[in-house]
């Protein structure tokens, strides 16, 4: 008679089961499957988990913004869904199902994610130093408690006039350093100027809600600021960005503008032309593309361009201020000579030390996507206005004809030589205009439906 062999109590097979194979030879096979099928069962959770945290990292961020919370919430999802495949793993690959290695596997891989995602997305972007605010700076306070930063320039002529010249910076956030181009010849003919860093930007008063950065906010400060300086009517001039907004502020408000004077703007309304694209970053080459691509794919600028979306104070908690406006300073470098004709000389518009504005810049441009068509309030208003195009302007030119096409006052001047940036080597053409413009001098005006530059 042949005696069995005792159970060996490390063989996890239970010969009861018609499912075991009956020969040792047949398990033998079998075990070497059993622990490929675990090993990827593992490696497939460990993903799982990976995208599942990320998952509830959005799902916490929208519902509670604080970092500690969001990313605590993603971490929790990493551990519990890595232990719970891993315990599926052990129990395929040995047939136990024993919780605390599960436990083990699952707290193992959830440090070296969190490991990883510190590296990856949680240092910071190195700060500009900020220098002290320039002795002529001079700050209006809102009835919220912000304040805008503004310098001012006035009349040094005799004839005094009693309408003053508010200039209106780009971006939306990235506003100038010092009087704009000009000022001193205004202030000749008779005209106190201001100048002004829109809220989020510059010196002015950064939120703590960044959902507060929106067209009608700018506007509203715009009214506060004719309030402020005890004006009736103000005259606009309003470069790139500060072109819509004195499109919005017009139709809001148009007994309120005396003139308006537009300089290389920006879209009147995005969905008039909404095949344009008024994004300069296209035409980036050579070392300034490389470095554009360079900070535009930090995985840290990723994560804070993915919760924009999503949330954007979760954004805004995770990356403060300073090392946001930091980056889109270091961005702007990076374009440059974006705004001058090519071959031109080393653009230095962007390069400046008044502090750029990255919420303001995203979220009002963002809200500026979803504003309501300003156009037919803009057909019925007579106020003068004049359109300043350049040469080498990279906004499309049929946004910028769109203003002559809506205004019913509206006279469009064509500048030779120049970009984006109009003051560049067409400052004293640029000048010219304006100063003839507000005195009422009848300028030569284009009225052609192609672009003059072709």
């Amino acid at each position: 008679m042949t005696l069995l062999p005792p159970p060996d109590p490390s063989d996890p097979s239970d010969p009861n089961d018609p499912n075991e194979p009956t020969h040792p030879t047949d398990r033998t096979a079998v075990r070497p499957l059993r622990r490929i099928g675990a090993v990827i069962l593992a490696l497939l959770g460990g993903a799982v988990g990976v995208a599942a945290g990320g998952l509830m990292i959005l799902v916490a961020a929208a519902v509670a913004p604080q970092p500690v919370v969001f990313l605590g919430a993603g971490a929790v999802t990493l551990l519990v869904v890595t232990a719970v495949v891993a315990r599926g793993a052990l129990a395929a690959g040995r047939g136990r199902h024993g919780w605390r290695a599960a436990w083990i596997a699952g707290a193992a891989w959830t440090a070296l994610v969190a490991v990883g995602f510190g590296l990856l997305f949680l240092r910071p972007f190195p700060e500009m130093g900020e220098g002290p605010v320039p002795a002529d700076v001079r700050f209006w306070e809102l009835t919220d408690g912000s304040r805008l930063a503004y310098l001012a320039s006035p009349a040094t002529a005799a004839d005094w006039k009693p309408t003053p010249v508010v200039f209106l910076h780009g971006g939306p956030g990235t506003p100038d350093e010092g009087l704009p181009y000009g000022t001193e010849e205004l202030s000749a003919a008779g005209y106190d100027v201001y100048s002004y860093d829109q809220i989020g930007a510059g010196r002015s008063t950064r939120l703590d809600d960044v959902t507060g950065y929106t067209v009608a906010r700018n506007v509203a400060d715009l009214e506060a600021v004719r309030e402020l300086v005890g004006a009736e009517q103000m005259i606009l001039i309003g470069q790139s960005w500060g072109g819509s907004l004195a499109a919005q502020y017009l139709a809001a408000h148009p007994d309120r503008v005396a003139k308006v004077a537009f300089t290389s703007p920006g879209e009147i309304w995005p969905d008039a032309h909404p095949d344009t694209d008024v994004s300069p970053w296209g035409e980036l080459t050579g070392a300034s593309r490389r470095r554009y691509d360079e900070l535009m794919s930090d995985p840290r600028f990723l994560l804070q361009a993915v919760l924009l979306e999503n949330s954007p104070q979760a954004a805004h908690r995770l990356v403060g201020d300073a090392e946001s406006d930091s980056r889109l300073h270091e961005i702007a470098v990076a374009g440059r000579d974006l705004g001058g004709c090519p071959g031109g000389p080393p653009g230095e518009g962007e390069v400046h030390q008044n502090p750029q504005g990255f919420y303001t810049n995203q979220l009002t441009n963002a809200d500026f996507e979803r504003i309501d068509d300003p156009r037919p309030v803009l057909r019925t208003v007579r106020t003068p206005a004049l359109i300043l195009r350049a040469e080498c302007d990279y906004v499309p030119w049929i946004d910028t004809r769109e203003y002559r096409d809506t205004l019913p006052d509206a006279t469009l001047v064509y500048i030779p030589g120049a970009g984006h940036g109009i003051t560049g080597d067409a400052g004293p053409a640029y000048l010219q205009a304006i100063l003839g413009f507000l005195a009422g001098e009848p300028l030569d005006g284009y009225t052609g439906a192609d672009d003059p530059a072709r």
